[in-house]
């Protein structure tokens, strides 16, 4: 029998022992778990980012894997601590909307507030509850107890007011959602808009535009411009990205999350 999964999601870095503490926790309740780390680099408290990041990688992962997401600017206060199923997957979160992308992929079967106290920790730390609350309930999920031990059903959930691309007829306008590691910015655009007004070959029918720079072409992989120049391209989660060959594109052109950008067609 395959070894139980959890995938770890967190803002705590790798700094301090956050993270760690929680992997131990979590093997004390279930020993024979598989611990993944997906990333504890993100910005601290951007539950947004949380979001995206899981949206772009949990369906690769095996079916029963047990997602234990900790962004929580709110620890401590009145906001839910939730588990989650959607498809063969469960969730453990605070209600903060960072599952908001998963559940629009698949939306959740059920949803439970953890409320039931014999899968936390004894003391539940008001500034540490990956630790006593979440962590344990990820790790008794993973040892096979029912989402519904959890809690009482959640009902509704929180949502992010995620921005999403406005599509006209010989344009659209997008924006940048995320910058990963080598400062490729990651736009709201996926390829089945993009290719509402530009299907097929995009180079030299589509005008791109990022703030106030033009971006020169559309190329397949970034190899296909050159040291240095700016492109466009479809990356691995097959949204629209801005990059620079072997350079950083939000370096070079000083802009982050929320930059407006424009897909035109040629006239």
């Amino acid at each position: 029998m395959a070894r139980p999964v959890i995938a770890l999601l967190t803002d705590f870095g790798s700094r301090d022992h956050y993270a760690g503490t929680m992997k131990g926790v979590a093997l004390g309740i279930c020993p024979d778990a598989t611990l993944v780390d997906i990333t504890h680099d993100l910005p601290p408290h951007d539950v947004l980012a949380g979001a995206l990041e899981l949206a772009a990688c949990f369906r690769y992962f095996p079916s029963t894997t047990v997602f234990l997401v900790v962004v929580d600017p709110g620890v401590g206060s009145t906001r839910r601590g939730i588990a989650a199923e959607a498809g063969e997957y469960r969730f453990v979160a605070p209600d903060n909307g960072v599952l908001t992308l998963v559940f629009e992929d698949l939306p959740p079967k059920r949803v439970v507030e953890l409320t039931e106290r014999r899968y936390a920790r004894a003391t539940v730390s008001r500034t540490f509850e990956g630790r006593d609350r979440f962590a344990p309930a990820a790790a008794w999920l993973a040892k096979g107890v029912e989402l519904s031990a959890l809690g009482r059903p959640a009902g509704s959930v929180q949502r992010l007011d995620v921005p999403r691309p406005r599509v006209e007829q010989d344009r659209i306008e997008g924006e940048i959602l995320r910058i990963d590691r080598f400062g490729n910015l990651v736009t709201n655009i996926d390829r089945k808009t993009f290719d509402r007004i530009a299907s097929g070959d995009a180079r030299g029918v589509i005008d791109i535009q990022i703030g106030p720079h033009q971006v020169g072409k559309v190329v397949s992989t970034y190899a296909d411009a050159a040291q240095g120049e700016l492109c466009a391209l479809f990356g691995s989660s097959d949204h629209l990205e801005i990059a620079a060959n072997g350079s950083s594109a939000a370096g070079v052109l000083e802009l982050g999350r929320g930059a407006p950008v424009r897909v035109a067609r040629r006239a």
